[in-house]
């Protein structure tokens, strides 16, 4: 399986309008997805900034077809937003833990995130999580966590997470502990954009959205 993301930044005041707009274009959309055997296709947002996700059984590359396409609908509802990623491409993977992929979604928690990297941060913030990766090994996680992966592109992260909730349990004071030593570091080069660390800072940020999706 792949993983494929994109991101999108809605101008000031237009919110209403690009929602809007994608209403008129999804059923020529999920079209789209499903010919391209495009799968759990799903489109985030908090605040101005728009997180796209979606899986292809193989390698997937837009021909020039398809760009034709996506540009028609551009031509008539693009006039909301701006890219952040670039068109077409993946962002930037920084940090996989993919463990055991679970096709059903019945019982599936998701865990979205957005964070604001400080300037010149994005190397440091990819070498710290290739750490986790190499202290974790070739070790598969069976969950709860089970399809994560956190992205890059345009000063912004996008985190992207599916957990069991069969495999939940009440959080140890240990793992609380890890949880808040990590989060404090990582809080030396970025800012939240989501809600995620309300609990460790008593800060209040906007709760990340679900606006589309399509399986």
């Amino acid at each position: 399986m792949r993983r494929h993301t994109f991101a999108l930044e809605i101008k000031p005041g237009m919110t209403a309008d690009f929602r809007r707009n994608l209403g008129e274009v999804w059923a020529e959309l999920t079209t789209f997805l499903d010919e391209h055997q495009m799968v759990n296709f799903s489109i985030w947002s908090v605040e101005c900034i728009v997180f796209g996700y979606y899986e292809t059984e193989n390698d997937f590359v837009f021909d020039e077809s398809d760009k034709r396409q996506v540009a028609t609908w551009e031509d008539k509802y693009g006039d909301a937003y701006n890219w952040i990623s670039a068109p077409f491409e993946d962002m930037r993977l920084m940090y996989q833990d993919f463990g055991i992929v679970r096709k059903s979604k019945e019982l599936i928690r998701h865990r979205v995130f957005i964070t604001k990297l400080a300037s010149g941060a994005e190397e440091e913030y990819k070498k710290r999580h290739d750490a986790l990766i190499e202290a974790r090994g070739n070790k598969i996680t069976e969950g709860p966590d089970s399809n994560f992966s956190i992205w890059y592109a345009g000063g912004y992260i996008f985190g992207y997470n599916e957990i069991d909730t069969t495999m939940e349990h009440e959080i140890t004071e240990e793992e609380r502990d890890s949880t808040i030593r990590w989060e404090k570091r990582m809080l030396e080069i970025m800012s939240w954009l989501t809600n995620d660390v309300d609990w460790i800072t008593g800060e209040c940020h906007a709760s990340i959205q679900r606006l589309a999706w399509h399986m």
